[in-house]
Formats: structure tokens, sequence, C-alpha cells
């Protein structure tokens, strides 16, 4: 997670209490009708049918490793959770607009817990072949009516039977060859009941200008920024981000390819300050010169319970979480369009393209 400092200077030492206060007249209420959507109820938007698959393909590779379940890329798993319990699931395959298959592709941790992505494609394209040979949904589309959960980026790019799929990823980055176009972006998975046990009440002083630390949650000091850096890594994107959003930290996102996740309803534009790579060198002077009303204003719009739920993925599913966010952005891809249904005959994938490796049984 990198360096844990923090830095203690120019402190805008207010109550949060106070900056909801004063920026309730800086035009926060006109920017909070563009969040409305963050509330969205899915339900009654949407069916989704959950293929049964072998327990091979899921619930026996996390009874293998229970470290599956804590890593950044579980959303894979307490997806298929949540839909197996959720009023958005059919039992009638018939009825359904999109079709999910819970396969555990990220769940193959080397000894220091970070996942391999050798089997993955194999892994896959196994699911895939068995949902396409003991039901119809998915030869009728080829898969353009169907979601999975593509946690880990692969360098050699999106599996060539995954194209007509959506996807929803943790990897937002732009020109990404993992980077599919109608992909559903989410955030990394954070555990909810461990960042929340250190939630900032609001009235606590904002005393430390610029704040950088790595797992919040797994440490005694509670983040008491006003700024939190979310600089680039391995990746443009780390928890970082949703650490600081949960905690009412504005976010100071220093990754120029960076896609962030659910931007079609959360505001960062207004809730964020975005640094080019090039410029830090130059952060103090750009933090230091933003408006106290700007500052004022962006923390409130932190500070909505609806802004925090939608970075978390808490268990059981609350309204407005993460995978409320995805279920609604499927909805909002609805009705499919004609082009989503082949002609009989019709075949646009070839099964036969990928490399030697990925080709391999699983």
């Amino acid at each position: 997670m990198g360096t844990r400092r923090s830095a203690r200077a120019r402190p805008l030492a207010l109550p949060l209490a106070v900056l909801l206060l004063s920026a309730c007249s800086s035009g926060v209420a006109a920017a909070a009708q563009d969040m409305e959507r963050i509330k969205d109820d899915p339900v009654g938007k949407l069916k989704v049918y959950v293929y049964d698959l072998p327990p091979k393909y899921n619930k026996n590779i996390v009874a293998k490793d229970s470290r599956c379940l804590s890593h950044m890329f579980a959303t894979e798993i307490f997806m298929h959770r949540f839909l197996l319990s959720s009023a958005i699931r059919t039992l009638n395959p018939d009825e359904a607009d999109w079709f999910y298959t819970p396969v555990y592709t990220t769940c193959d941790l080397t000894p220091w817990g970070h996942p391999l992505t050798t089997k993955s494609p194999r892994m896959m394209r196994s699911a895939i072949k068995f949902i396409s040979k003991y039901w119809p949904y998915w030869n009728r589309t080829e898969g353009a009516d169907h979601f999975f959960v593509e946690a880990k980026a692969i360098e050699r790019g999106i599996l060539p039977v995954l194209r007509r799929a959506t996807l929803v990823q943790t990897f937002g980055q732009k020109n990404h060859a993992c980077l599919k176009d109608g992909s559903i972006t989410v955030p990394p998975y954070t555990p909810a009941h461990k960042i929340r046990a250190h939630l900032v009440p609001p009235e606590t002083p904002r005393s430390i200008f610029v704040y950088f630390r790595g797992l919040f949650y797994d440490t005694s000091n509670d983040p008491e920024g006003v700024f939190c850096l979310c600089p680039l890594g391995w990746a443009p994107w780390s928890p970082r981000l949703v650490e600081a959003v949960v905690f009412g930290c504005i976010p100071v996102i220093i990754a120029d390819d960076i896609v962030l996740p659910f931007s079609d309803v959360i505001p960062w534009e207004e809730i964020a300050v975005f640094v080019a790579e090039d410029d830090v060198p130059q952060l103090d002077t750009i933090l230091t010169s933003i408006p106290t009303e700007v500052i004022l204003r962006k923390q409130a719009m932190l500070e909505e319970p609806s802004m925090k739920q939608t970075m978390l993925f808490p268990q059981p599913a609350e309204p407005g979480d993460g995978f409320h966010q995805v279920m609604n952005a499927l909805a909002r891809k609805l009705p499919h369009g004609r082009d989503v249904f082949l002609k009989p005959g019709q075949k646009v994938l070839n099964w036969t393209e990928g490399t030697r490796e990925d080709l391999k049984p699983w």
C-alpha cells in the first residue's frame, strides 16, 4: 500500500459538522441532485439468472484457501452470494434479463496472497463451455446478455470468448488490454466491517492537512485528514480510494490513466482533486491554493451516507451499496438491442482463438 506517513501542515481544524453547515449555501444541494441515481433501487428493474455450476468453479476453491474472502478482488465471491439471496434473482431463466456465471478466477493465490492469472483463462473457458452445453441461453447470444466479474487484469487482454459479454471489472485503466467498452468498473473490495470500525465522527476536527497511509482500518490511528493521497501503484487504482471516500477525506487522485468506479453516478470531479503525475513536485502548491469554500463543498458531499455506501460490498448487502450499483448499471443497459440475439446458425466468436496455454483443458 506504500509508505505509511501523514503530513501535519496547514491544518483546517474545523469540525466536519461546521463544514457541512457552511457548505449548504455553496451549491451542494444542486450537485446532490446529480447523485440521486446512487439511491436507486434496482429491484423490479431487472431479473438475473444465476447458473448452478459444479462447486469446483467456486465453493471448493474458497474452501481450499479462505484468504480469497478478504483480498481486494473478492468481489467475485460476494457478488455470487448477494445474487443468491437477492430479490433480483429469478429461478426461471426464460424471464431473465441477464445471466451470471459464478466462477472465481482470482481465488488462486500465491503464498504472499497475490492472485495468479495463469489458469484464469482456462477456468473461464471451461465454465462457459459447461453453461453452453447444458443451457441454451449462452448459445443464442454468445454471451451478449451475460455478465462476469473479471476482477484481475490479464496482460494479454480479454479472453476472446468474453468479447460479447459485459464485464464487471476492478481494473480501471485507460487503454488497458483488459478494459472492455461497456464494462462496469467497480471499487476494489475492502472489508466493510473493518473500515467502519474506524469511521471518523462528523464532529471530529480535521487537524491533518494531507494524509497518506496504507490500510487505515488495520492501524490504531484514525484518518483525520482534509486531503488523502491516492497515488497510483502497480495499477492506477487501489483500496486507498475506497478508504478516502468512506472516511470523508478528499481523495487526491494521482493516476493519469485511472478509470473511476461507478463514474456514471458518482460525481468524482465534485468530490475529488486530480493531480497529474508530472505535477507531483507542485503538490503542496496545488492543494494549498484550493479555496476553502471548495474544500467545504467537497467534504459536505463526501459526508453523504449514500456516497460512502457506493464504495462498499457489505455482508449482508445494504441499500445503495456496491452490489446495488452494479445491478443499477446493468438495468440501465436494458432493453437489449436486436443485435444481442443471433440469427439461427450465426456464429461470432472463435473458440479456437487464443494462446496455446489458454486453450488447454482446465
